[in-house]
C-alpha cells in the first residue's frame, strides 16, 4: 500500500499530463461510436474553445502548486487534522480522505455554486455549453475553479491527509470529470452503475437548461451524496436540452462573452418561477 501511494506522490508532471490527455482522447473516440445524444456541431471548434478554459485551469494549478505543498508541509509538521487523531490502516485512511474530498470539495462546493447567487454567476459558464461532451468537463470560469481548489485545500486541512491521498483522488477525479461529461451511451449499465458512481446519463440531467433538473445530480464521483441529500434524479434523457436560457446559446463558443457573463447584470435568474430569463 505504501508503494502504491508513493507512486502518486512521485508521479512526474508529464505522466499527469498524459493521464489527462489520454482520458480525454479515450472518451472523445468512444463518443464517435457510442453517442448518447446525436448532435450536429463542429466538434473540433467546440473542443478548442473548451480547451482555452482548460489552459486557465492549468495556470491556476501552477499557482496553487506552491500553496498546496506548503499546506501539506504544515500538516505534517504540526500533525494537524482528523486523521492524526485516529489510528487506522492506510487503506481506511485513504477511503476516508476520498469520501471527505468527494463530499466537501466536490458535491458540497458544487451545491453552493448553484445556491449562492454570486457563485452561481461564475458557474454559469460551465452550464452555458449547449453541446455537452467530454470537453465540457474542462470548461470552468477561472474564478469558479479557484473556489473549487480553495475548498479542496480546506478539506485537506480538516482531514490532515498526506499528499499521496490527495494526489490519488485528483487522478480519480480527472477520470470521472471526463467520464460523466462524455457523450456516451452505456445502455442498461449506466443505470446500474449510477447506484454507486456518477454516470454519463445521470450527469446529463444536471446540464438540462431549466429547473428542476439543473439543481440535481451535483456529485462528481460517488452518487451516494445525491441520493442521501435528495438531489438525485434519473429520468428520460431524451427530454434533456443542454445550455441555459439566461445565456445566449449562440455565443457559447465566444470565450470573451463567457468570461464576462458573471459580471453582466443583465443575465439573471428569476427567483419567482425558478426559470431562467435573458432580457435580450
Amino acid at each position: 500500500m505504501v508503494d502504491f501511494l508513493s507512486f502518486f506522490e512521485e508521479m512526474p508532471i508529464w505522466m499527469k499530463l498524459a493521464w489527462v490527455v489520454g482520458i480525454l482522447a479515450l472518451f472523445w473516440i468512444l463518443e464517435g461510436y457510442y453517442s448518447l445524444t446525436v448532435m450536429t456541431y463542429k466538434k473540433i471548434r467546440h473542443a478548442g474553445v473548451n480547451f482555452i478554459f482548460l489552459l486557465f485551469t492549468m495556470l491556476i494549478n501552477v499557482g496553487f502548486g506552491a500553496l498546496t505543498l506548503g499546506v501539506f508541509f504544515w500538516i505534517e509538521t504540526n500533525q494537524f487534522g482528523l486523521l492524526h487523531l485516529i489510528d487506522l490502516p492506510p487503506v481506511a485512511e485513504l477511503l476516508l480522505a476520498i469520501l471527505a474530498l468527494d463530499l466537501i470539495a466536490q458535491y458540497g462546493v458544487h451545491y453552493f455554486l448553484h445556491k449562492v447567487k454570486w457563485m452561481w454567476r461564475l458557474h454559469i459558464v460551465h452550464h452555458s455549453d449547449s453541446k455537452v461532451d467530454v470537453t465540457t468537463g474542462t470548461r470552468h470560469h477561472p474564478l469558479d475553479f479557484t473556489i473549487r481548489e480553495t475548498v479542496a485545500l480546506m478539506t485537506v486541512l480538516i482531514m490532515g491527509m498526506p499528499i499521496a491521498y490527495y494526489l490519488f483522488y485528483r487522478i480519480l477525479s480527472v477520470f470521472f470529470t471526463y467520464f460523466t461529461h462524455a457523450n456516451i451511451n452505456l445502455g442498461p449499465l449506466d443505470k446500474a452503475l449510477s447506484y454507486v458512481v456518477v454516470t454519463p446519463k445521470m450527469h446529463k440531467f444536471h446540464h438540462h437548461h431549466e429547473m428542476p433538473w439543473t439543481d440535481t445530480n451535483f456529485g462528481n464521483m460517488l452518487s451516494i451524496w445525491d441520493r442521501l441529500f435528495g438531489t438525485f434524479v434519473y429520468a428520460d434523457h431524451t427530454k434533456i436540452k443542454y445550455g441555459l436560457d439566461i445565456a445566449d446559446e449562440f455565443r457559447d463558443e465566444d470565450v470573451f462573452y463567457q468570461l464576462k457573463i458573471p459580471f453582466d447584470r443583465r443575465v439573471k435568474r428569476n427567483p419567482e418561477t425558478e426559470l431562467y430569463s435573458n432580457p435580450e
